[in-house]
């Protein structure tokens, strides 16, 4: 048989499908694309202009003063060495799969690094050192995560979950040997290790309740004997990063109990004292490392988004900012082992990512990667503008502008409204190539808000979207379409709403509410019915989601969700709409996608699927992420057209 013939053929059995079923689907690599039209080669240039930026992400120090960073030389992210400042990234691994994160085996030059399959999130862990294969730590069909460390390197203790059950276990070995993998203790919840003790005798370990409340235990590294710290289950609180002091006797840890934000505090194990380390602030501390003598902290402040570094000496009690660095989002930090250093990954408007170090007795700044931008000139991106708006009941919402440079005066510009995930994310002011195309490419506005629920504004801002009070942050985005209809450059007649995880949801949520004054709407693996999507999301995660969004085997809370969720109004979208889903996910399965996909094309409302075999949730692989640009292009490209 020709090509030509087999072409026919393929033509006439496409024509044949579409006849019975109304979708015209075409394969694309991994990705299957339902009533997506062809893309335009000026489409698929353009779209890599913009994809082809790399980001250097640190990862930890290793004995030598050298560094782990992650970056991407192929499709996905993998583990680097760097030697010394400006020196050549080394590639160490060369997994398909992208690498999550990795962390140094103390005194040795080998690392233990993360990874799943197909963005299925069951999570093996592998050691490695410069040279050399991986060795597979963790059992295949687990799901493993949290490795931490004895001082020594001897120990690694990490949390492991298996199918089907909601509880994980605290496993111990040594991370030279799999064969020394044993279980230390069977938690139940989402339970992981924080620390190892000095000594190696307890394990400080983490049990989730919700991504508004941590409880801490110490378990007996023997025995699997676990001890509740009582004082953690006193008020619901957030215990982050907690840590042993050297001695065993008190902890370190970011939390907001006793307080709106979180603080940097140092912990009495035995009364549960809290002495603040980070003075009183408006903003949460975001993160923080301690040096390997426990003299010194390196804490940061997320204030509006932004990331502030400071220095604090025990010893004194005095802390310093670190000043110099631009103005961006932390990525990572860490002391370097002879506590001479302190690494510092961070990313800004303008550039996707790099890494600093920051010499602790003379407070220079030291450029370690210079990542590439690929096409792009810094000069010629945009700068996000931060804005507030009042919503209904004058809660002050912040959003980040990015608008296209260039635009002419006195036109009006589309908009594109991006909501975050989470619900407990937030949107900063890191890199966000995204924005940055739809601003620069589409001649788009693209306004990021940061709506009711969102971290980064203190608990009782985090709160107001909680279970039946969902739908007040869906009116946050109503009051956003008000302020956009007062801007004299923006054009409330072209405005869309896009989102992934739980921004998919706002988005098929903002479409029902406000259909009349969108054009459409993008989500990629959004929650289109709570009950459902708890029902089937991944054993380990559910009961921390029920505390989320409201436990839908509660008959009051079920009856919520039969009247917020997007599946039950579906006959309200009346605009297209493009829907995007990883096969794999393990949070928002395909199940969700299927059902709105069908519920809208069953009303005859035009909608665009694409299934992605090989990923999860977020899609990591970059010809994946290309192809999911350009059909977005595509898609809002038609939308923003004047009629």
């Amino acid at each position: 048989m020709t090509r030509n013939m087999l072409a026919a053929l393929l033509l006439v059995a496409s024509a044949s499908a579409i006849a019975q079923t109304g979708v015209a689907t075409r394969q694309v690599g991994t990705a299957r694309l339902e009533n997506i039209p062809a893309i335009p080669a000026d489409v698929q240039e353009a779209v890599q202009r913009y994809q082809n930026y790399r980001e250097a992400h640190f990862q930890d120090w290793l004995p030598d003063g050298s560094m782990l960073i992650t970056t991407r030389f192929g499709a996905t992210a993998q583990v680097h060495h760097v030697a010394a400042p400006g020196e050549a990234r080394t590639q160490l691994t060369y997994f398909q799969e992208p690498v999550a994160d990795a962390k140094s085996v103390p005194g040795t030059s080998r690392f233990v690094l993360s990874r799943d399959t197909g963005g299925d999130e069951w999570f093996q862990l592998y050691s490695r050192g410069l040279l050399g294969q991986a060795v597979q730590l963790t059992e295949p069909g687990t799901r493993n995560q949290s490795p931490v460390f004895n001082k020594d390197g001897r120990l690694i203790a990490w949390s492991r979950a298996v199918r089907g059950s909601p509880d994980y276990a605290i496993m111990l070995g040594n991370p030279s040997d799999p064969n020394s993998r044993r279980v230390a203790w069977q938690g139940t919840g989402s339970v992981a290790p924080a620390d190892i003790s000095a000594d190696g005798r307890q394990i400080l370990v983490t049990r989730g309740i919700s991504n508004r409340e941590t409880q801490l235990l110490l378990v007996d590294a023997a025995s699997g004997q676990a001890r509740e710290l009582t004082w953690s289950l006193a008020e619901p609180a957030r215990y982050e990063e907690p840590r042993f002091s050297r001695d065993g006797r008190t902890v370190t840890a970011i939390t907001n109990a006793g307080s709106d934000v979180r603080r940097l505090v140092q912990i009495d194990l035995a009364s549960g004292r809290r002495t603040p380390i980070s003075p009183e602030l408006k903003w949460d501390v975001e993160t923080y490392e301690t040096s390997e003598d426990g003299r010194l902290l390196a804490y940061a402040v997320n204030e509006e988004g932004f990331s502030r570094l400071f220095l604090h000496d025990r010893a004194s009690g005095r802390t310093t900012p670190i000043a110099g660095l631009p103005r961006g989002v932390l990525t990572g930090v860490g002391f370097s082992p002879d506590r001479r250093r302190l690494a510092i990954g961070l990313s800004t408007a303008t550039s996707a990512g790099d890494v600093w170090d920051y010499e602790l007795g003379t407070a220079k700044l030291t450029r370690w990667t210079r990542s590439e931008l690929g096409e792009l000139d810094p000069a010629q991106l945009a700068e996000p503008e931060l804005i507030r708006f009042k919503s209904f009941d004058d809660l002050s919402v912040p959003a980040f502008v990015y608008r296209p440079k260039g635009a002419r005066p006195g036109t009006r510009t589309p908009v594109i409204i991006d909501i975050h995930g989470g619900p407990e994310a937030q949107t900063r002011p890191g890199w966000n190539s995204g924005a940055q195309y739809f601003a620069n490419t589409l001649g788009a506005t693209v306004i990021l808000p940061n709506v009711r629920g969102s971290d980064g504004y203190g608990t009782r801002y985090l709160n107001l979207d909680n279970a039946a009070l969902r739908e007040n942050s869906v009116r946050d985005i109503g009051a956003l379409l008000d302020w956009i209809a007062r801007q004299p450059d923006l054009d409330p007649a072209r405005v869309a709403v896009y989102g992934q995880s739980y921004g998919g949801y706002m988005s098929l949520a903002s479409m029902i509410h406000f259909s009349d004054r969108l054009v459409g709407g993008v989500e990629r693996y959004g929650i289109s019915d709570f009950a459902t999507f708890l029902n089937n999301t991944e054993a380990y995660r559910r009961n921390n989601r029920r505390a989320e969004y409201g436990d839908e085997r509660d008959p009051a809370m079920r009856a919520v969700f039969a009247r917020i969720s997007p599946l039950a109004s579906v006959g309200r979208i009346k605009k297209p709409m493009l829907v995007m889903q990883g096969a794999n996910d393990p949070r928002v399965p395909q199940s969700e996608s299927d059902q709105v996909v069908a519920g809208i094309r069953a009303r005859g409302v035009p909608v665009g699927y694409v299934v992605f075999s090989d990923e999860g949730h977020g899609f990591l692989k970059k010809h994946n992420n290309d192809l999911r640009r350009e059909v977005e292009t595509v898609f809002l490209k038609q939308l923003f057209q004047k009629k």
